[in-house]
């Protein structure tokens, strides 16, 4: 049910959905972290009311959907103008009784090519479902994949690809070359470039097969940092295949609960 409830109160910013839909399962002490909207049903009503005004035309497609304790994850393409690459869009809802209390929003425009040849959407690996499989192992993937966002990124050492990932790694980052070669060298060339990087993970949210990491990345101290939401696949206990989306933390923001 928190899954219906998440899709059906995203895609009405997108689709013109039935705004009751933000009334019946939308705490009214609803927080919001997206930085373009305010706390609150009404303004989530609001944002999506303009969004439909500039963008008539918008689509909203939704690739997948899991979900974990009180926390559901959306990871979606929207075009809002036709014709366009259109934006990766995730979203995270914290439901409390039953209504969504809390929501974090990482947007990334898609670039016309990518450094691997793949979009930034598809799933490669197989089986080629989008859906979470082999629940059984949702825990188990849950700590392989923290450990190895642990050991890459707030520990820096590449060597975690070697213990984590499998030869037939699928890449959807735009800027870094597909297979295990191609992530070495596009993490190693970002890590050298940004010795100070600091990576901090907030949230973990895990279903069967894939597993989605919500982090606060600051390459230089000082700086406001982006917001990561890195979301992972894992078979036979290796990863297989990544997709992600990264948006800067904005200097201002029409709420004051920061993207984390």
């Amino acid at each position: 049910m928190k899954k219906q409830i998440a899709v059906q109160t995203v895609t009405i910013a997108f689709d013109g959905g039935d705004t009751t839909v933000v009334d019946r399962y939308v705490r009214p002490d609803y927080i919001q972290h997206n930085p373009l909207a305010p706390d609150g049903p009404e303004a989530m009503k609001a944002f999506g009311a303009a969004m439909r005004q500039q963008f008539p035309d918008a689509k909203y497609d939704m690739l997948r959907v899991l979900s974990e304790g009180d926390l559901v994850l959306l990871h979606s393409r929207g075009v809002l103008v036709p014709g366009t690459p259109g934006m990766a869009v995730f979203d995270i809802f914290r439901f409390q009784d039953g209504k969504i209390a809390e929501h974090w929003g990482i947007l990334q425009e898609v670039p016309a090519t990518t450094a691997n040849g793949n979009d930034m959407f598809s799933t490669l690996s197989r089986p080629q479902t989008d859906a979470p499989e082999q629940r059984w192992f949702t825990a188990y993937n849950k700590k392989l994949v923290t450990a190895f966002v642990d050991q890459l990124m707030v520990r820096k050492d590449l060597a975690a690809f070697d213990t984590y990932v499998a030869p037939e790694y699928h890449q959807h980052n735009p800027n870094i070359p597909d297979g295990v070669a191609g992530a070495k060298a596009g993490l190693g060339a970002y890590l050298e470039q940004f010795p100070q990087l600091s990576v901090e993970p907030k949230r973990v949210i895990a279903e069967g097969d894939l597993v989605a990491v919500h982090s606060h990345y600051v390459d230089t101290p000082g700086e406001r940092g982006r917001a990561v939401l890195d979301l992972f696949r894992v078979r036979d206990g290796k990863i297989v295949e990544h997709w992600d989306a990264v948006q800067d933390v904005p200097e201002t923001s029409a709420n004051d609960n920061t993207m984390f």
